[in-house]
């Protein structure tokens, strides 16, 4: 388990981003990724086409907090681990080959994390 910063490490004003468009059982997402300038995520956002008020707010609460523990030093694999698995709709097949299934938005951020960010980085 990574060690948490006390200090919060800012990303700079202008960074580079990599922004993934997903399905989950025919419900649209777009997940934009913010880097420090090393290609380390920093910050999350996901916006889904068709999403209420209260899953919409859910999800931007999420992604504020686990933008955050980025910030303050917990490591990609850490954050993500937190959110493998979790199970609530929407849940299925998804058009990505390596992630053929997910049990959720939050599973599917989380995996999509570990296989572009973690895995990369450890072969």
């Amino acid at each position: 388990m990574s060690a948490i910063a006390t200090r919060r490490e800012v990303l700079p004003e202008t960074r580079q981003s990599q922004t993934h468009k997903f399905l989950i059982d025919k419900h649209e997402g777009y997940l934009t990724i913010g880097l420090f300038p090393d290609g380390r995520p920093g910050e999350i956002f996901i916006k889904m086409s068709k999403e209420g008020s209260t899953l919409s707010g859910l999800i931007q609460g999420f992604c504020r907090a686990f933008s955050l523990a980025l910030q303050h030093g917990l490591s990609v694999h850490d954050a993500s681990d937190r959110f493998r698995g979790m199970r609530f709709e929407p849940m299925g097949p998804t058009n990505n080959p390596d992630i053929p299934e997910a049990a959720s938005i939050l599973d599917y951020v989380a995996r999509y994390l570990q296989v572009n960010f973690v895995e990369r980085t450890t072969r």
